[in-house]
């Protein structure tokens, strides 16, 4: 039996998609929380939140992503880094879904990704669990009433967690599996419960279609002046790098916290919510987002809480350190309500350092930003991904490599024109350790982070003194008022500088080592910006 406001020539059947039991269509979050609390998925939090575990998976499986190599693709996808499936593999494993799904009850979600009308997609999530249509809700943009109506989705996303894959009759790894086919418009996800699979998935969709638009999809953040959406920055950055932590700054208007596009029109946000780390969460450093763990809706994943109080404890990270909460942009008071802004004037460049050696700022000539773009130094941070325990030094080409299908160089190329066309100016930003390594350095503090991003965005840092870094090429700020002026040298906060020394060399020849990859396909500017 079908419930809820839907196209009625499009539901699930006229897709072939048939014999379920229940299918609720579009509820809207008082009903999704009812049905998710019905149904025993999880329990109401204070304030309304909705408490969840997502069980054996805390995080994204990224080697379990597939792509169809479909007729139409084949020839596009980057294969180096993305797992190939057999379109005769995904046929047997739609049908197979399918068959599993009958007679269960589900939730469909039509949705938006893109705030700029002109350029988004609609997408339709199926979600056997009713919290993920929650959590999908929040994170899209909602089409209004009428839209509904009408509404026809371009591409269809279901999720069945307790469907698993079957490796030798599907083609894939593991019984976890995402499938993405891009001629029949579906993407199939099985076998995990982690809600960030859904998102991360529409991102790796856009970041298929849009360069053929000559939009460049970007994993960032951005936020613009109050009143001024031309002065608009992005913060690139890998989980874990401070994007939405730094983007909330309720001195700007909010954007957006983790993926965005730029058009010729300007920069506009995929989604319609925010998906933040809670792990150390405090009302003193953030907030804004902290406000947002007591507010009816809020999705709070993986968190420990108390059973009668429903207290949430932001230090304990025994089920994970990849703790979250999903909530509407509309929370965050400072939050743009369409989306929008204009052309990047600052680009910063977020890494997460594990070896100590970058400073806290740096400036980037655009040949030295399309080097540190398609570099994508940073390191994991526990959580995000299965069996990451601790920090772990990585380079993730476009600051996104699990959700690149296209070759690095296509997404490099469209943010070098872009570059040059709106002369942004360039930055990287080492939110990781100072004063040595993981396990002997210190995070490098939030309030110097701060005080060095709000320079660069107002522009006083542009008039600073700079000195040239001995071992990457960029120029690295003096001082800068509020900072403490040995934080801009890291050599001089180690203990023994010969052993910064020995780390920045090694540091230098794993970004030698990587970008190899690269020197065939870059312009000779790019190239001559390499190290080495």
């Amino acid at each position: 039996m079908d419930h809820g406001r839907v196209n009625p020539s499009m539901k699930l059947e006229n897709q072939g998609i048939t014999g379920l039991g229940q299918v609720y269509y579009n509820q809207t979050e008082p009903d999704l929380m009812q049905s998710a609390l019905t149904k025993g998925e999880g329990e109401m939090g204070k304030g309304g939140t909705f408490l969840v575990s997502t069980g054996k998976y805390t995080g994204r499986s990224p080697k379990d992503k597939h792509v169809v190599a479909t007729a139409g693709v084949v020839d596009n996808i980057w294969w180096e880094n993305n797992a190939r499936m057999e379109p005769e593999f995904f046929d047997v494993l739609y049908d197979d879904m399918r068959a599993h799904m009958k007679g269960k009850d589900y939730h469909v979600q039509d949705l938006y990704a893109g705030a700029d009308p002109e350029h988004r997609l609609d997408v339709r999530l199926v979600t056997e669990l009713a919290w993920h249509g929650l959590f999908i809700r929040h994170l899209l943009r909602k089409p209004s009433q009428a839209e509904v109506d009408t509404f026809e989705p371009g591409f269809t996303i279901i999720n069945c967690p307790t469907f698993k894959a079957d490796p030798v009759r599907h083609g894939c790894r593991t019984d976890t599996i995402i499938a993405m086919n891009f001629e029949k418009k579906l993407i199939l996800i099985g076998g995990t419960e982690y809600a960030g699979e859904n998102k991360k998935s529409v991102f790796t969709l856009l970041n298929y279609l849009l360069p053929e638009k000559g939009i460049m999809p970007m994993h960032c953040s951005a936020n613009h002046a109050p009143g001024n959406p031309v002065d608009t920055a992005i913060f690139f950055g890998l989980s874990g790098t401070g994007k939405t932590t730094l983007s909330s700054d309720p001195s700007r208007i909010l954007i957006g916290d983790d993926e965005h596009g730029w058009s010729d029109r300007g920069s506009f946000n995929f989604e319609g919510g925010c998906y933040a780390k809670t792990i150390n969460l405090s009302p003193e450093a953030e907030p804004e987002i902290y406000a947002t763990t007591t507010m009816f809706s809020t999705v709070i994943e993986n968190m420990v809480y108390d059973p009668e109080t429903r207290e949430v404890d932001y230090t304990d990270d025994s089920l994970t350190a990849n703790m979250r909460c999903a909530y509407p942009l509309e929370f965050i008071s400072n939050a743009s309500h369409s989306g929008l802004g204009g052309h990047p004037k600052n680009i910063i460049m977020l890494t997460c350092d594990a070896f100590g050696v970058l400073p806290p700022i740096a400036r980037l000539t655009p040949a030295q930003a399309m080097y540190h773009f398609l570099s994508g130094f940073t390191s994991k941070v526990a959580g995000t991904e299965r069996g990451v325990t601790e920090p772990e030094p990585t380079f993730s080409t476009c600051f996104g490599a699990p959700f690149t299908p296209r070759r690095p160089e296509v997404y490099g190329k469209l943010l070098q024109e872009k570059i040059a066309q709106h002369g942004a100016s360039c930055w990287l930003v080492n939110t990781g350790w100072t004063g040595g390594a993981y396990g002997t350095g210190r995070r490098m503090p939030i309030a110097a982070t701060r005080a060095l991003l709000a320079a660069a965005l107002d522009g006083t840092l542009a008039e600073a003194t700079f000195r040239k870094d001995p071992n990457f090429g960029f120029e690295v700020p003096v001082t800068v008022p509020g900072v403490d002026a040995r934080l801009l040298d890291p050599r001089g906060t180690w203990d023994d500088p010969k052993a910064y020394d020995a780390q920045a060399a090694k540091l230098v020849d794993m970004f030698v080592d990587n970008f190899a990859q690269y020197v065939a396909y870059i312009d000779d500017d790019v190239r001559a910006a390499a190290i080495g």
